[in-house]
């Protein structure tokens, strides 16, 4: 596919650091080539407060024609939202098509779903952002046709039709709903089988997929790119002795994640909600990870998620600077492609289920193998010996603290 040529916008104002701007212009830069798009340049001014009729002021807008024109971009994007008002008036000036930041995350989101129920989240979310906006993208949208900012789940092109766009979302609520219903029951399923639960988190690229497929041993999508994962996926994570537990990948964090995202994917994200112990898994070569890492805490925040005990792990330490200091007291250092990796994570896993379980000490007798075959997968055994006297089993171990027994 023939990459887009892009043109950056951004406004340095007095509310945030020129550190987090250029931060925010670099991540911008990223999710524009993760877009298929190829930047060709960049326009940024340092303002007061935006214009509210064109975001940057007339001379810089006329700067930002010429710019388009020189490059032959195909693609302007804001490192802000616009409003409907803005993007008609920029779309005047400028002979390109004009997107936001937020538009753009939905596009990747749009081009990363792969489930019935992710291709429907994202598509009611484009759809509740377009909605208000179609005086100012209608014209501009059916004149160029699609590419970035204009994709959509299982379609060419997001139809431009409020009355269409109402009666679509009405639709996709509706399937929603369903969709969410059977997930809810596989939820359950699964709550009733006093399994351990992992839940891997972290700022998008953050290198969760890797660990995920090295501790499972799947070979879910691993990308140089944001967003790689969007789906959740849970698979069993195998310990010593035939214990086991569940771990689930979910969509990487972003700062400004559009709020019409957070709505969408809080069920999504519910699969995560469900879990024993969250690991946050952070990219400790990015330069920006305290931030990172500050996004995905006030997200959990907001997503009511805050309260589940937490891992900090700090991934690709091979490539962090030697000035490097961990700021969470419960952290592992690892870089997720050493050997050794796997075999740390684990151990730290096991912690974590000795910390969060009830401690038992349970007799079987011999005839009940099958029991104890049932009991070496669902509760972590620390100890196991045969005593002859008895002629049974004496087990030790850890459990959930919800499960009671009669024996």
């Amino acid at each position: 596919m023939e990459r887009e040529k892009i043109i950056l916008v951004g406004v340095i104002l007095p509310n945030k650091t020129e550190e987090a701007f250029w931060n925010s212009m670099s991540e911008l830069h990223s999710l524009a080539k993760t877009a298929n798009g190829e930047v060709m340049d960049e326009l940024i001014q340092k303002l007061e407060r935006v214009s509210q009729t064109s975001f940057i002021g007339s001379g810089k807008l006329m700067e930002l024609s010429e710019l388009v024109e020189m490059h032959e971009a195909d693609v302007v994007i804001f490192n802000s939202e616009l409003s409907a008002t803005q993007v008609r008036n920029i779309s005047k000036i400028v002979d390109a098509r004009i997107i936001d930041r937020t538009q753009l995350i939905l596009d990747i989101f749009a081009m990363r779903a792969k489930s019935k129920e992710g291709k429907l989240q994202v598509a009611y979310a484009q759809y509740k952002y377009l909605l208000p906006r179609l005086s100012g993208q209608g014209a501009s949208l059916s004149k160029l046709g699609g590419g970035i900012g204009s994709r959509g789940p299982g379609e060419s092109k997001l139809e431009m039709d409020k009355r269409h766009i109402r009666e679509k979302m009405h639709d996709i609520k509706a399937q929603l709903t369903h969709v969410e219903r059977h997930r809810k029951r596989i939820i359950d399923r699964r709550n009733t089988q006093s399994v351990f639960r992992f839940g891997l988190i972290g700022y998008t690229n953050a290198g969760k997929s890797t660990i995920f497929n090295r501790l499972t041993n799947e070979t879910t999508l691993e990308e140089d790119k944001l967003f790689a994962t969007l789906d959740p996926t849970t698979r069993k994570i195998r310990f010593e002795g035939g214990f086991q537990a569940l771990l689930t990948d979910t969509v990487g964090f972003i700062q400004d994640l559009p709020t019409t995202l957070i709505a969408a994917f809080r069920s999504t994200l519910e699969e995560t909600a469900n879990v024993d112990v969250l690991i946050h898994v952070v990219d400790a070569s990015d330069p920006d990870y305290l931030q990172h890492e500050t996004t995905v805490i006030n997200l959990l925040e907001e997503l009511e998620m805050s309260h589940l005990p937490t891992l900090i792990v700090y991934n690709k330490m091979d490539k962090a600077p030697s000035t490097f200091v961990p700021d969470r007291p419960e952290h592992l250092l690892i870089s997720a492609l050493d050997q050794d990796a796997p075999k740390e994570i684990k151990q730290r896993m096991i912690e974590l289920i000795e910390k969060n379980w009830t401690f038992f000490i349970e007799d079987l007798s011999e005839e009940k193998g099958k029991e104890l075959a049932q009991l070496k997968q669902q509760a972590w055994i620390t100890k196991l010996e045969y005593m002859e006297e008895k002629a049974c089993y004496r087990i030790e171990g850890y459990r959930p603290r919800k499960e009671t027994t009669n024996d």
